[in-house]
């Protein structure tokens, strides 16, 4: 079974930053794609980024260039540096695991999702 626990989320001004960690539990992290979704209320879970496990990126077109997302297989954390925040990027952001080595923005291509950590961006 494998354990996703995101942190490093709060309360954070308009134009401020942020960075996301997600720890994973078990021994194959560095094999398999790891991606970063949010969901604000009354929306649906959007795909923010993901990284595959040769350390390829993707990002939603809209957050190209203010967020990052990188690994470090070592640690078993993935991490979602987010800069220049707007209001609109509040939401509870989920860390996930892909289902295999590469994975791309569909939400059914990750298997495992951590709990969520809460991201509020005031104006």
């Amino acid at each position: 079974q494998v354990q996703l626990v995101e942190s490093g989320g709060g309360l954070v001004r308009a134009g401020g930053s942020l960075r996301l960690s997600c720890a994973a539990s078990g021994r194959t992290f560095s094999s398999y794609a790891m991606g970063w979704f949010r969901q604000a209320p009354g929306k649906e879970r959007e795909f923010v980024a993901r990284v595959n496990s040769d350390g390829s990126t993707d990002y939603a077109n809209s957050l190209k260039g203010r967020f990052t997302i990188s690994r470090d297989n070592a640690r078993n954390t993935v991490y979602l540096e987010m800069n220049s925040l707007k209001p609109e990027d509040t939401a509870v952001y989920y860390c996930a695991r892909g289902r295999a080595y590469r994975s791309g923005p569909n939400p059914l291509e990750y298997d495992y999702w951590g709990q969520g950590t809460q991201v509020t961006v005031s104006s």
